[in-house]
This record gives C-alpha cells, structure tokens and sequence, in this order.
C-alpha cells in the first residue's frame, strides 16, 4: 500500500491520541518479530527521545506453540513464511495478554534497512513478504470486527526506509505517527537522530564483543562457530535454539551481523584481494553476488566471505526457513564460498516444514565431532594462507609466549644494569 494512502487511514484515529506533549504514560506495545530483531534499538530510541518512558515500550515474548495456540489461532496467513505466520501471535498477545494494556500497537513496514555494506552494494531493501507482512497480519484482526478499536488501541505502521537518509526517516516518520503521537516536525527529526545513534551504539558494542571474543580464540588457539542466518532466526520459536545447543558445548558463537569491522581486520582477510583488482575494498560482494539487493542477503553473502578467510572460524551454521525464496538463490554460493578454505559448513534448511527435535539434535552431536577433530587443523590450513604478521591483539600462544620472555628478559637487563 502506498505510504499517502497509510497516512490518510491513519489519520482517522486521531482522536485516540493522549492529549498535549507528555507522553511518559503512553504505553506503546512492539511485536517482537521479522526485522524488528536486527532495529529494535531504533525503535526504543526513538520512542524514549519522545518522553515515552521506558517502561511503557513493551515487546511481545518470544515465538511459541503456546504463544500462536492462545493469541493467534484462527487469524493466520496464508502465507507460507513461517516466521510471518507468526507474527499473528505476538499481535494476539499483545492485544489480550498483557495485564497493563497497551495504547499503541507499534508494527513498522521496513522498507530497507541499515546496513554496514551501504554504497559497496546494489541497494539493502527488506523482503516483500516481511515488509509487507504488518498489513497482512493486520487483516485477521479485523475481518469480521475491529480488535483494535474495540479494546481501545491505536494501530500504526509506518512504511519507512530504514537504509535511506535519516531526513528520509524523519519524513516518513512524522507523515505517518504525528497524529498519534501529537508531533511536531523539529521533535520527530531529533527523535529518528537518537532512533539512529541508539542503533549505531549497539551495533558497535556488539562488533567489539565479537571482536574480543575472536581474540580469544586467537590467544588459546581454537575454533568457534559463525551463525549466518535471518535476523529472525536468533528468536528460539523459529531458529529452534540451534545456535545455544552448540554453544553448550563450549564453542563460542559469532553473528554474521556484527563481525568487526577494523581496518588492520580487513586488510589482512582481504586486502590481497584488493591489491589484486579482485574486489574493489573489503566489504566489495560483486565478485560472487552481484544481485545485492537484499540487505540480509548481502550480509549473509559477505559473512561467509569473512569466515572462509578468519582462521579461528572453524565452522559455519547456515539457518533457513522452509520455502524461503530469498535464501534458495544462495545456498550453493555459500557453501562454495565456506568449503573453498576447508572451513566445516552446515545448513538447516527448511527449518519448520517438520518437528526437527530429534534430528537437530543429532546434527549438533556430528557438528561438535568434527569441529573437535579438524579445527586445528582448519585454524592452520587458514593461518598459513594469510599475510604475516597477524593484527595487533590476534597472536597466537607460541607469540605471547616469546613476547613474554623477551619482556622478562629485558626487565632482568634492567635490574642487573641497576
């Protein structure tokens, strides 16, 4: 639907709207799903900067049976995306579950979204199913009545633009909330300012995290596990906890979305690519995906291109969901991508078509028996192959160690010359 068009529909619950500026009581309820799970501290930081406390920005749980049986049956899609089938649950709870009822049902239609690989791609657009998937879900809500209206909530769904300008933001925003939030233009474009600073921080505490964690590998001389998934697929309805199984076993686990980003990194992994005309800078996917539309496809794409290269990656985990048409074009470019360095790689695919308990557990227990038999010998293959010497904080134990006697060595020198 055309955005003008959602402004004038929206437009007609305006009387619904807390009167005046303070907003501190406005409780604001998010369906924890799709792309909300890689944006949602755009969205927290956009509703704080507009005096909504924090307390009264409530997100759905996450994706059960249980959630779907009591608050979504009934009034599903058709579609045949799982993970959008589901958000009719997290609608349902959030309309008749809550003890504290919520005023505005917040479910935004994300157009694009932001991405680190911006300007080195074709574009970083949504998937028209998960875009459009608010409207669609909308729909079983109100077909036979207004569940909205009659339990007195407003419902809004902003078509915004995510990977655009934070001008573009703000005029998406403004056009499509002011009436239910009561904005002014100056307040709705500070507010998307803080939305993005929120995300930004975030993103960068988790590429450090990664960062530090990839570093311990480094210093012990081990291997640790790359998740290449939908953003979605980390909620423990929908990826099935794959990821916490593995993890149980002492392996460290990456995401593909907050890899680091430094540019020793970089230039170490794939700096004689770019000397060699191969790609034209590090973050360059056109040499094996030049159909970079996709955003969460573009990502998936350059992950498996940085753990086929990172040595202490020694395994990589590629999640799907049954009948995803935006994964089936990758599957084969990623394992070539991963197998190319030896790198172990595994896919779950079609993840909801079957109850997969059973057999993901036994898939765990082969996944942990050849990353217990091959990840040193992968971490070498990869180690070999690279530049020398390795980034600064990225030594292995046989390098501290020689840096720490050479220190010892010195300090003796030291006192002796004293």
């Amino acid at each position: 639907m055309h955005s003008q068009a959602l402004h004038k529909w929206f437009e007609k619950k305006r009387s619904t709207a807390l009167p005046g500026k303070d907003r501190s009581a406005l409780r604001v309820g998010i369906p924890r799903v799709l792309n909300v799970w890689s944006t949602h501290q755009f969205w927290i930081g956009f509703l704080l900067a507009l005096g909504i406390s924090q307390e009264n920005v409530i997100f759905s749980s996450q994706t059960s049976e249980e959630q779907f049986r009591e608050y979504g049956k009934g009034r599903g899609s058709v579609d045949c995306c799982y993970p959008v089938k589901c958000v009719s649950g997290h609608y349902g709870e959030l309309l008749f579950g809550l003890k504290n009822k919520i005023n505005v049902l917040l479910s935004p239609m994300i157009y694009s979204l932001p991405s680190f690989l911006h300007g080195n791609v074709v574009d970083t657009l949504s998937c028209t199913r998960v875009m459009a998937s608010p409207e669609n879900i909308k729909a079983g809500f109100v077909k036979e009545r207004d569940l909205f209206r009659e339990n007195n909530i407003v419902y809004v769904s902003p078509f915004v633009s995510l990977g655009d300008s934070e001008d573009t933001v703000a005029g998406q925003m403004f056009q499509h909330l002011r009436d239910t939030f009561d904005l002014d233009w100056a307040e709705t474009r500070e507010a998307v300012k803080t939305g993005f600073a929120a995300l930004w921080a975030f993103d960068q505490k988790m590429r450090q995290k990664t960062k530090s964690i990839l570093q311990d590998c480094a210093h012990e001389e081990r291997g640790c596990i790359l998740l290449l998934a939908r953003p979605y697929h980390v909620d423990t309805g929908i990826g099935h906890e794959i990821e916490a199984e593995l993890q149980a076993y002492g392996y460290p686990i990456l995401s593909w979305q907050h890899l680091p980003l430094e540019g020793d990194i970089l230039d170490w992994l794939f700096g004689e690519d770019v000397r060699a005309g191969k790609i034209r800078n590090p973050l360059d996917v056109s040499d094996v995906w030049p159909s970079s539309y996709s955003s969460n496809t573009n990502e998936i794409i350059w992950g498996a291109k940085f753990a086929a290269r990172c040595p202490w990656i020694g395994c990589v985990i590629h999640l799907s969901s049954y009948e995803c048409g935006m994964d089936q074009p990758i599957y084969t470019p990623v394992q070539k991508i991963i197998e190319a360095s030896r790198t172990l790689f595994f896919k779950f695919g079609d993840l909801d078509a079957n109850k997969p308990t059973g057999s993901i557990r036994i898939r765990v227990e082969t996944i942990v028996h050849y990353l217990q038999k091959y990840s040193h010998e992968i971490l070498r293959f990869k180690l070999d192959s690279l530049p020398q010497p390795v980034p600064p904080g990225f030594e292995g134990p046989r390098h501290l160690e020689l840096t720490k006697v050479h220190e010892t060595s010195n300090a003796n020198t030291l006192m002796e010359g004293r």
